[in-house]
């Protein structure tokens, strides 16, 4: 699955995931979120595994990648889940950037 979800203010979710619809229960095998603001990406979420980084064990292998240098500037994302929807958590999320860039 993959596609793009727009909000206000120039804000928009980049969504790619695999599903696997095979087995019960229906899992999530591997995904890709990108939060953009026009052409600036702001930050980005995957499960590629870094079992180099200790830092990121306690949510493996689920991260976010932050600015400054996000391609490694990686911090542990718990929130994020292969067995339960992760949308919602990246809505909200979305809504609070919007909300505390408005102010």
């Amino acid at each position: 699955m993959a596609g793009e979800l727009q909000f206000d203010h120039g804000f928009r979710l980049v969504v790619r995931e695999r599903i696997l619809f095979d087995r019960l229960p229906i899992v999530i095998d591997s995904y890709g979120y990108e939060v953009w603001r026009g052409a600036e990406k702001l930050f980005w979420y995957d499960a590629q595994p870094h079992p180099q980084d200790p830092q990121l064990q306690v949510s493996h292998p689920h991260h976010k990648h932050v600015p400054p240098d996000m391609k490694h500037n990686r911090i542990p994302a718990p929130q994020m889940s292969f067995t339960r929807p992760n949308l919602p958590v990246l809505i909200e999320e979305i809504e609070t950037v919007i909300a505390t860039s408005m102010r």
